[in-house]
């Protein structure tokens, strides 16, 4: 590949900071986000939205606490004119928020804007000119002063007509389209002569939004870009410093977060990243990297999987499930010893939250392998652990246990770890909880009831302190015969009986719980026996806690009787 052909980009603009200061610096507070999603977003779609689907961007939007919002080209098509004249007409823009809309730096194009936000109480005209030198050279065919007196006669015109309409409430914006290419000197001269020009004030100020049109530098260049602007941009106090990255190298998150901490105050982009090319700068990652680290975003994902729904069905284009924050698979683990870990770490937090005396959901959050709490964003802990032929003993344990309450002891795990393995291997498909349900029951419980010994009648005595006898009728084949145990105990004089009947049981471990409240919730049992010398588990399923145990002793002699058959 002939590499050779690029140049780098901190070759192309030379920057005169070398004392920088945002390194130091840390995200405290959400700057202004602009969703353009419903011009810039939308003019990257094979299918551009129509107005139902941008009304419906535009509802959702508002609904999740968006201050500003640019809602489209209003002179590039007439679909957008359209969507901005029905803001305009249908009372449809909430009285807290700035509708942005976008033009060229042609007189006609700026009347035609103009035309289209009329009766809109608050607008913001975005008004943008390239002005790198390769677009001067070889989009526009002009001189870097010819660029800037085409500049400053579109934001002297605008102004004009803007002032025939006294009380609209227009404020200006302006974007040094490839600003990340362009000679900083230009863009500091244009910049701070429209400030002057817009009359700037603290109360009135200006946008001057600094795009990464195309991404073409590591974020720390772009930070080193906008603290330089930041420093020296004239009436600091009356102007809204902006960014708007893209992300052709996969870095539009860092160049934003990193743009931030070298002074930006306001960041464009789009939810979930859509945008020309690779995308714009991604508002979703942004917001909630933000809320990771204990900083309000000012905006609400508390239903995310709503969100990505509206933008699918507004844009036709699905968002990937390992999206970060929004993908369907986002907070899901296959992989054992994630799933150990996540499953540990879930426990933790719910003993903290209850020393603490608080709910789950407001208890500080440390879960391994999850840097949010799903359910701050509306999903269920349900999508947190699945089972595949990757998943270990550990999350296998945590399903059964959240959805049907079975507690497997420690020792038992790596036992049904191997049933599920050798079914995930076979089939390679995932296991829904059901499956692993039915799975267990058909390994453990089906056990107790069909297999080479069945129980008959049975009962048990005590016949003295620490003295029990079991009475039973035990069918093997053929073969049924009355047996009688006695033992220090219900499962020991059951295990005497089997020996009786030449099936060898020793009790090796044991446990039960109930599943649910109540008097008349199920039982479980748990046995580990050595039987004929070799060991298994088994389990017993039953409204009376000894008949669960006794079918989980049955439960184990059957799976090693029917591995021997």
């Amino acid at each position: 590949m002939p590499h050779d052909r690029y140049r780098p980009a901190h070759e192309r603009v030379s920057l005169p900071l070398r004392d920088r200061t945002w390194p130091s610096r840390h995200l405290t507070r959400a700057p202004l986000w602009v969703p353009v999603d419903l011009r810039d977003g939308n003019q990257a779609l094979a299918e551009p939205m129509d107005i139902t689907r941008k009304r419906r961007m535009f509802d959702l939007l508002c609904a999740m606490g968006f201050k500003e919002i640019e809602v489209g080209y209003p002179s590039a098509s007439r679909t957008d004119f359209d969507f901005v004249r029905h803001l305009a007409l249908s009372d449809a823009v909430p009285d807290d928020v700035t509708v942005s809309v976008f033009t060229a730096a042609r007189h006609d194009l700026v009347d035609r804007t103009l035309a289209s936000v009329e009766g809109l109480p608050r607008t913001l005209v975005h008004l943008y000119t390239a002005t790198a030198p390769t677009w001067r050279d070889v989009v526009l065919g002009r001189t870097r002063d010819e660029v800037h007196t085409l500049i400053r006669q579109a934001a002297t015109y605008l102004m004009r007509r803007a002032e025939e309409r006294p009380g609209a409430g227009i404020r200006f914006e302006f974007s040094p389209e490839v600003f990340n290419l362009t000679e900083p000197d230009f863009v500091l001269e244009v910049c701070n002569g429209l400030t002057e020009l817009w009359e700037a004030s603290p109360d009135r100020p200006v946008v001057h939004n600094l795009p990464a049109t195309v991404e073409v530098a590591t974020p720390n260049v772009y930070a080193d870009q906008i603290e330089y602007m930041h420093r020296h941009l004239a009436r600091r106090e009356s102007v809204i410093l902006s960014v708007h990255p893209h992300n052709d190298r996969g870095t539009g998150v860092a160049c934003a977060e990193l743009a931030v901490m070298a002074g930006a105050q306001r960041v464009e982009g789009c939810l979930f990243g859509n945008g020309e090319r690779t995308g714009n700068v991604d508002l979703v990652t942004l917001a909630l990297n933000l809320y990771a680290q204990g900083v309000n975003p000012m905006v609400d994902f508390s239903d995310i999987d709503a969100v990505r729904d509206v933008v699918e069905d507004c844009t036709r284009l699905p968002v990937h499930p390992r999206h970060p924050y929004g993908g369907a698979l986002v907070h899901t683990a296959f992989s054992g010893t994630h799933q150990d870990a996540i499953s540990k770490g879930m426990a933790h937090h719910t003993r903290h939250a209850g020393e603490l005396g608080v709910p789950a959901g407001r208890a500080p959050w440390e879960v391994p392998y999850l840097p949010v709490d799903p359910a701050d964003i509306g999903r269920t802990y349900e999508e947190v652990i699945r089972i595949n032929s990757q998943s270990g003993k550990g999350g296998i344990a945590h399903l059964l246990r959240e959805h049907h309450g079975l507690n497997l002891p420690d020792r038992m795990r790596p036992d049904f770890s191997r049933v599920v393995q050798d079914v995930t291997d076979a089939e390679g498909r995932e296991l829904s909880p059901e499956d692993l349900w039915d799975l267990f029951h058909r390994t453990y419980i089906t056990s107790a009831q069909a297999g080479p010994v069945t129980l008959g009648a049975w009962r048990t005595t005590r016949t003295a302190p620490g003295a029990h006898e079991f009475v039973c009728t035990l069918v093997t084949g053929a073969d049924e015969r009355e047996l009688v145990g006695r033992g220090n105990g219900p499962l020991s004089a059951f295990a005497e009986a089997l020996g009786a009947a030449g099936i060898a049981v020793d009790i090796l471990d044991y446990a039960e719980h109930s599943t649910a409240v109540g008097p008349d919730s199920p039982a479980v049992a748990y046995v580990e026996c050595r039987v004929d010398g070799v060991t298994r588990w088994g389990a017993g399923w039953d409204t009376c806690v000894l008949s669960a145990s006794v079918k989980a002793v049955l439960s184990a002699c059957n799976r090693v009787m029917r591995a021997g058959a």
